[in-house]
C-alpha cells in the first residue's frame, strides 16, 4: 500500500495524449475517412481539440452537420482504417517519457491503476499491447462500454471494480474533458501539460494542478511533496 497506510488509491490515466502521443496516427486516419466521403479534412489543431471524446461524437463536431448517417459512414471508415493500420503495424502510438517508468514505479508502490479512455477497448489492447503495460492496470475503461467523456461513468466503473472511493481516487488527462469528468465523478482531476489541450484551460476546467512530467506526477502523488 502506498506508504504503509491500508488505505486504497487509484491512479486513472487517460491514453492518448497523455501515456502516448498518438496524434500523428490519429490525424492521418481521420484525414483518410473524411476523405472517403468526400468531406473536407479538418485542420490537425481542431483534430487536436476533439481526441478524448467518443468517436462518433468527436467526429460529429468536425463534420458540423446533423447528417446522422454521414458521421455514421465516416465514423465506420475511421474504424475499419484504424484497424487496418494496427494489423498492418503503420499506426504509431509512441510513449511520452518516463510513462513506462513511471507507470511500474506506482505498481511497485502499491498504487492502483486505472485507464479512462476515449478510444474502443481494441485501441486501448493494442496500446497497451504494443508497449507491454497490461499487466499494471486493475481496471481498463472505454467508450464502448461506458459513456465517454466528460460523463462520469468511466471513473465510477473504475471504482467498482477496485473498490476505491473518490477521496483516494486521482484522474490523470491532457484535455477539459478529463477535468470535466473528474469533477462530474467526484475525484481529484491532475492535468499534464503534453498533451492536447492547454494547460489554463486545464485549470479553468478544474485541474487541482497540472504537471510537467510523469517523474512529476510520481513525486506529487507517492511522495505527498503536494497536496491535492
Amino acid at each position: 500500500m502506498p506508504h504503509g497506510t491500508d488505505t486504497l488509491k487509484l491512479v486513472v490515466l487517460d491514453c492518448d495524449g497523455t501515456i502516448v502521443d498518438s496524434q500523428k496516427a490519429i490525424v492521418t486516419v481521420m484525414h483518410e475517412a473524411f476523405g472517403a466521403h468526400g468531406v473536407d479534412k479538418p485542420s490537425r489543431h481542431d483534430i487536436r481539440r476533439i481526441v478524448g471524446l467518443d468517436l462518433e461524437e468527436a467526429i460529429s463536431i468536425l463534420v458540423n452537420s446533423n447528417d446522422y448517417e454521414l458521421v455514421k459512414a465516416i465514423t465506420e471508415s475511421y474504424r475499419h482504417t484504424a484497424k487496418a493500420q494496427r494489423d498492418t503495424g503503420d499506426w504509431e502510438d509512441p510513449l511520452y517519457e518516463n510513462a513506462k517508468k513511471v507507470i511500474r514505479a506506482f505498481d511497485d508502490a502499491g498504487w492502483l491503476l486505472g485507464v479512462a479512455t476515449g478510444k474502443a477497448r481494441v485501441g486501448l489492447d493494442h496500446v497497451l499491447a504494443q508497449h507491454d503495460l497490461m499487466t499494471h492496470f486493475s481496471t481498463l475503461q472505454t467508450s464502448d462500454v461506458a459513456p465517454g467523456k466528460p460523463h462520469p461513468e468511466m471513473l465510477y466503473r473504475a471504482m467498482r471494480d477496485t473498490g476505491v472511493g473518490a477521496e483516494n481516487v486521482y484522474m490523470v488527462g491532457d484535455t477539459t474533458f478529463d477535468m470535466d469528468m473528474a469533477a462530474n465523478a467526484g475525484t481529484h482531476g491532475i492535468g499534464v501539460s503534453w498533451g492536447y489541450h492547454g494547460t489554463e484551460e486545464l485549470r479553468e476546467a478544474g485541474a487541482r494542478v497540472v504537471v510537467d512530467s510523469f517523474q512529476e506526477l510520481f513525486n506529487l502523488l507517492d511522495q505527498s511533496t503536494v497536496k491535492v
